[in-house]
């Protein structure tokens, strides 16, 4: 008996874990608790922001005041939907001076950033709130350093946490600011000037000034900025159309496309731009499209400089990018050949052959020219003899001047001749 109550106990309780909290008798959760709406947290995402943190460090915030600061940083953080194409912070740390502590393209996700802000280190000495607004305008807010362009639509907000009244002027620049399309709250802590606070802060400014009594309840603002920057994120529910990228934007979304690419008359499908129309890149020379970016490239006989964008003629007659036998001239990228004196371009326009030097009007021998490899001489017909200029001829003469001596002799052989002659014809009459 007492082996099956205590199997039907176990059964009972079985079947009470298998029923629904009301049936249980169980007590429903509030609407407002994070478990009641769970499935709003799943679709309630911030919508993408450029967000700037300014954290005054002055003198007048104690050390573990500014401990507290940066809990509330980390746990704001925590409540932010962040990502390179979702929300990307910035926190600046202002005292009399200003410092950027991590812009908004360092860190996309929340542990490298909780990170960074754990490291922060306070400034001390004044409170320059104008300086450091100026400064987020200069240098924080600049697509160079992470700030999405205008085209994107994404809202610039800065927050602003200070527990002093200004040393600077405020009012001219966050006049400036907001101009510039920046969105401002100013969260005053304790000793802070209320005037200032709206000063700086945007319209309405019920939305967007706070004021806490101590560092030590700072914390509770990070509810409230979580309502301010919550929507409905529709690109959440899976229900768009975006072939590339999905903005949620107040209840409703907007597609937009990746770099490089631009969206179609259909505002939904995206088609590569054409990076290398005219005015769209800053190649010297040849632009090569690819895929919704580019490359440069140069012309033949130019080569690329280290910008990547210019060329630069290269020496075509360096050894080994030339192919002439004998001579090359380099010429604005490119080249020709030519050859030594005594040498002609052949036909192919690379090989040089030995010139005839003894081709008519080549030479300015008067009579015979004589070839000697690139070089020539002159000569004479028989009977002329070259003159000394090495070029002409003159009719060779012969020398009339005979000696005594072969006078005799030349008489002698005649007389002698005379006597055989006569001697032979009175032989013949015999």
């Amino acid at each position: 008996m007492r082996r099956a109550l205590g199997s039907l106990r176990c059964c009972l309780a079985l079947l009470l874990l298998l029923l629904p909290p009301a049936a249980r008798g169980s007590p429903a959760l509030p609407a407002g608790t994070a478990a009641a709406r769970g499935t709003d947290h799943a679709t309630c995402k911030n919508r993408p922001l450029d967000l700037v943190f300014i954290i005054d460090s002055s003198r007048s915030v104690r050390t573990e005041e500014f401990e507290k600061v940066k809990v509330f940083l980390s746990e704001m953080i925590d409540t932010l939907d962040v990502g390179e194409r979702a929300t990307r912070v910035a926190v600046m740390n202002y005292a009399s001076t200003v410092k950027v502590e991590f812009p908004l393209r360092t860190y996309f996700d929340k542990a490298s950033m909780k990170e960074a802000v754990s490291h922060i280190e306070p400034l001390s000495a004044g409170t320059m709130t104008g300086l450091a607004i100026q400064t987020a305008m200069d240098e924080v807010f600049t697509e160079e350093m992470g700030t999405r362009p205008a085209s994107f639509n994404i809202p610039k907000v800065v927050i602003i946490v200070t527990d002093g009244r200004p040393q600077d002027q405020v009012q001219d620049v966050a006049a400036r600011a907001q101009a510039a399309g920046i969105e401002i709250y100013a969260v005053g802590v304790d000793r802070a000037d209320m005037q200032s606070l709206r000063m700086m802060a945007s319209e309405p400014l019920d939305e967007h000034v706070f004021y806490v009594e101590t560092y030590g309840v700072i914390e509770k603002l990070t509810s409230k900025f979580r309502e301010t920057f919550c929507a409905v994120n529709m690109c959440m529910l899976g229900t768009h159309d975006c072939q590339q990228v999905c903005m949620s934007s107040g209840g409703s979304y907007v597609c937009d496309c990746y770099e490089g690419y631009a969206l179609n008359p259909d505002k939904r499908t995206c088609s590569a731009v054409d990076m290398c129309a005219p005015g769209r890149h800053d190649c010297g020379q040849v632009c090569v499209s690819n895929n919704g970016s580019y490359s440069c490239e140069c012309y033949e006989g130019y080569a690329l400089n280290p910008d990547k964008k210019t060329c630069s003629a290269m020496d075509m007659c360096a050894p080994g990018k030339h192919d002439c036998a004998q001579i090359c001239l380099s010429s604005d990228g490119s080249y020709t050949c030519d050859c030594y004196e005594g040498y002609t371009l052949n036909a192919d326009k690379k090989t040089c052959s030995a010139v005839d030097m003894c081709a008519p009007g080549r030479h300015d021998c008067e009579q015979v020219c004589v070839r000697d490899d690139l070089f020539y001489t002159c000569d004479c017909y028989q009977g002329y003899t070259l003159n000394l200029d090495k070029k002409t001829c003159s009719r060779a003469t012969t020398s009339s001047l005979v000696t005594t001596e072969e006078s005799c002799k030349c008489e002698a052989i005649a007389a002698l001749q005379d006597s055989v002659t006569l001697h032979l014809e009175a032989l013949s009459t015999k």
